[in-house]
Formats: C-alpha cells, sequence, structure tokens
C-alpha cells in the first residue's frame, strides 16, 4: 500500500468527519448565537443559560440527521472493508 493510498483514506476519513458533525455544530452555533443576542438584548449575565437549549437542539439534529450520518459512515466503512485485500496485498 502505497503512501498516496493512506493520505486518500485520510483524507477521505477527515472529509467524512467534517461532513457528518458538520449538522451539529451548525446548529449548535445557531442557537448559541441566538441565546447570546437573548442575553444582551435583555442584560441577562448567566453562563448556563445556553447549555440546556445547545444539548435540546444538538439532540433533535442528531434525531433528525443520524439516519444520513450513519449511511455516510456505512457507505464509508463498507468500502474500505471491501478494498481491505487491495490496502493488506
Amino acid at each position: 500500500m502505497s503512501t498516496a493510498v493512506v493520505i486518500d483514506i485520510a483524507r477521505e476519513a477527515l472529509w467524512l468527519i467534517i461532513k457528518c458533525s458538520a449538522p451539529m455544530l451548525l446548529v449548535s452555533l445557531v442557537v448559541g448565537l441566538t441565546i447570546s443576542i437573548f442575553q444582551t438584548v435583555t442584560s441577562i449575565q448567566e453562563q448556563t443559560l445556553t447549555f440546556v437549549p445547545k444539548v435540546l437542539s444538538i439532540f433533535i439534529t442528531i434525531i433528525l440527521c443520524g439516519g444520513w450520518i450513519m449511511d455516510n459512515i456505512l457507505t464509508f466503512m463498507t468500502r474500505l472493508f471491501e478494498n481491505f485485500s487491495t490496502f493488506a496485498g
């Protein structure tokens, strides 16, 4: 197995991580920004106020996008396992 193949697999794995984590990160960013603006407008300085809405929004995002994330991961892993003999040889 050449270094080019290893780099391709690593690049593909990193892209998969970015692609699969993007929905949760974007939702967390939007919720955090919204709550931060709300705190600024109302002069509430509670640091723990963002925790519960972020956790709930991330759980909802995982429920909604979980199938898509699992399909991406399964496709990647299936392709790796199908080509395992090529990589090992």
